[in-house]
């Protein structure tokens, strides 16, 4: 699902119930240049959807793959940030703004200057998505 957000040149891309193909074809059409894939480890059990196969696929159809691991939402504060609890909301945004969060957030703001870019991350809702989070925080 694509969802526009509020920051110029970003927009959100789950691929929750897509295959490989699909989700390539989303980015094409939504006028991405780069997809940067916001998961913290990038795969997935699902074909085509973990990191070398989905930069390869992305890649064939003209879009530059860039994973930045430091915007991914650690594991053990995955579940209550899905479920809406403030405190795993706030936890992800302490994240952010430090260590390799800061620097990979960063690196998001450069990449959005001047390429239209995907956040890529597997919840089809991005309102239960830490990608919103990141959006944001641009």
């Amino acid at each position: 699902m694509l969802n526009e957000s509020d920051t110029q040149n970003v927009i959100s891309l789950g691929y929750e119930g897509l295959s490989a193909e699909a989700l390539v074809a989303q980015a094409h059409e939504s006028g991405a240049e780069v997809v940067v894939d916001v998961r913290l480890n990038a795969i997935s059990r699902k074909r085509g959807l973990s990191k070398t196969a989905l930069a390869a696929a992305l890649q064939a159809a003209g879009i530059r793959y860039v994973h930045l691991r430091g915007l991914g939402n650690p594991k053990d504060n995955r579940a209550a940030f899905v479920s809406g609890n403030p405190a795993a909301r706030a936890r992800f945004v302490e994240l952010l703004q430090s260590g390799d969060g800061e620097r990979d957030l960063a690196t998001l703001r450069d990449l959005t200057a001047n390429n239209r870019v995907a956040l890529l991350c597997f919840e089809h809702d991005p309102a239960t998505c830490h990608r919103t989070v990141v959006a944001q925080q641009l």
